[in-house]
C-alpha cells in the first residue's frame, strides 16, 4: 500500500511539472507546423506611419503633417505598406536614378522612372551627348529624406519625399577637360520626387512620376 501512495504522489509530482512547463493553452499560440506544404501564408500586418527610419529632419520627423491622412488611407487600403521600407526604398531609388542619370543608362531609367519622367531624362541625357560631355557625380550623403505628402485616389497612390543630400559633381568635355564643377567640394541639393504606384497590383514597384526642386 506505501509503494501504491508513493508511485501516486511521484505521478501527481510530474503532473504538475509537466503543467508548470507547458502551461494552460489560451487559445493565442501559434500551430506546429508539420510539413512545409501544410503552411499558410500569413496575411500582411497593418502599419502605422508612426515609424521612425533615419535619417530624420531637425524636428525629428520622417512624415510631415500633410502626408498623414494619404498616409492612413494607403495603410487602409494596402495592409502591407511600411513607411519605414519605403522611405528605405526611395532613398535607394533616389541613388540610383541620379547615377544612371550620370551614366546616361536610359534602360534603367525606363524601368526606374514613369515614362514621362524617362523622356525627360532622356533628352537631357541626349543634349548632354551631342555637347560631348560627361558627368563624374557621386553622391555623397543624404542627410535627410522626409515625406511631405501622399495622395490616393482609386488604386492610384502618390507619395512624395524632400531629399536634402551632398553631391559632388564635375562635367568634362569630348577632350576630358573640367568645364564646370568639382569632385573635392560637395554641393547642397535639394529635390522634391513625388513616386507613384497602382496598390494590390502585381508590380511592387514605386516609380519616379515627378520632379521638382525644394
Amino acid at each position: 500500500m506505501f509503494y501504491v501512495v508513493l508511485l501516486a504522489m511521484v505521478a501527481a509530482f510530474l503532473a504538475l511539472r509537466v503543467y508548470m512547463v507547458l502551461g494552460k493553452r489560451t487559445g493565442h499560440e501559434q500551430p506546429l507546423v508539420r510539413a512545409a506544404e501544410e503552411r499558410v501564408p500569413l496575411a500582411a500586418t497593418p502599419r502605422t506611419i508612426d515609424a521612425t527610419p533615419e535619417p530624420r529632419d531637425s524636428a525629428g520627423r520622417v512624415v510631415e503633417p500633410p502626408a498623414e491622412a494619404g498616409l492612413r488611407a494607403i495603410v487602409s487600403a494596402e495592409g502591407g505598406f511600411d513607411v519605414t521600407q519605403f522611405l528605405e526604398g526611395a532613398q535607394a531609388a533616389y541613388r540610383m536614378i541620379l547615377e544612371a542619370f550620370w551614366k546616361g543608362d536610359r534602360d534603367a531609367l525606363g524601368w526606374l522612372t514613369e515614362s514621362d519622367v524617362a523622356n525627360a531624362f532622356g533628352e537631357a541625357i541626349a543634349a548632354r551627348e551631342a555637347a560631348g560631355h560627361t558627368l563624374e557625380n557621386r553622391l555623397v550623403s543624404i542627410e535627410r529624406a522626409v515625406i511631405t505628402n501622399a495622395v490616393l485616389q482609386g488604386r492610384n497612390a502618390q507619395i512624395t519625399v524632400r531629399f536634402d543630400a551632398d553631391i559632388a559633381a564635375i562635367t568634362r568635355d569630348a577632350e576630358g577637360n573640367v568645364v564646370a564643377g568639382t569632385l573635392t567640394d560637395a554641393v547642397e541639393t535639394h529635390d522634391i520626387w513625388t513616386f507613384a504606384r497602382t496598390l494590390k497590383s502585381d508590380d511592387p514597384n514605386w516609380k519616379l512620376s515627378d520632379t521638382d526642386e525644394a
